[in-house]
């Protein structure tokens, strides 16, 4: 697999879509790959709380000043055999109010491209379409992974995204249903709830598990349209599971 750029577009707010990109990172960084996840959403600035010490400077300094690419991203703290980076938003209202210009989003997109020239995947954790860099995010990404829940509110917020995508002339490659049972019809994937809720307690898919971890690892897989070859402890007795 070729370097690609994967958004994880919310189809709502409170899916756990950075989460789930958190997630899909660490299972990708276990296969000795290098990974790179992005924020878009820069008004909730949910990656931050993934990142252990201060964040200076962060994503909305990369797409509002000349700063270099390697001084906002964070290596997680969880041990893998490839490297985790985190670019998280954490800003002042003055320079998030500048980050969300069409100008800044076009910056957003060469510096994605930009770390796709030293990552071997980059993912984006992408809010519902509707601002500037979540598009950023779309058009910047080679694959689109859309996450929702199994809910109504899930189902009606999934096929709203599918209409903007369209509007924007891009389509979902994979349907993720997060915290679910896979009762989803239209998913591609199915990821169930952690038990594991605390950010600095994450990624829960390391050290793997029997449900979790095989789960996240599937849901890359048809996110990235790409077979992983995850190598299980026999222990976890997960080895089947990846296949």
């Amino acid at each position: 697999m070729g370097t690609q750029i994967l958004a994880y577009v919310g189809a709502a707010g409170g899916v756990g879509t950075t989460r789930l990109a958190v997630e899909c990172g660490a299972t990708l960084a276990r296969t000795g790959r290098d990974v790179a996840v992005f924020d878009a959403a820069f008004e909730t600035q949910g990656l931050a709380a993934h990142v252990q010490g201060g964040i200076d400077p962060d994503v909305t300094t990369l797409v509002t000043e000349e700063v270099p690419l390697d001084a906002a991203l964070y290596d997680h703290a969880a041990d893998l055999p490839g490297r985790l980076a985190l670019c998280p938003a954490r800003a002042p209202f003055e320079r998030l109010a500048r980050a969300k210009t069409a100008g800044a989003a076009r910056q957003f997109e060469r510096q994605l491209a930009a770390a796709s020239l030293s990552y071997d995947v980059v993912l984006v954790d992408t809010p519902p379409l509707g601002t500037n860099q979540a598009l950023a995010a779309v058009n910047a990404a080679d694959r689109i992974a859309v996450v929702t829940v199994d809910s109504r509110r899930g189902r009606d917020a999934l096929a709203r995204t599918q209409e903007r995508l369209d509007d924007v002339g891009a389509t979902a490659d994979a349907v993720i249903a997060n915290r679910s049972d896979g009762a989803l019809e239209a998913a591609d994937a199915a990821v169930p709830t952690s038990d594991v809720r605390n950010p600095g307690d994450c990624p829960a898919c390391v050290p793997p598990d029997e449900s979790f971890a095989p789960a996240v690892a599937a849901a890359a897989e048809r996110a990235l349209g790409a077979e992983l070859d995850i190598e299980a402890s026999e222990e976890s007795r997960i080895g089947g599971l990846l296949g």
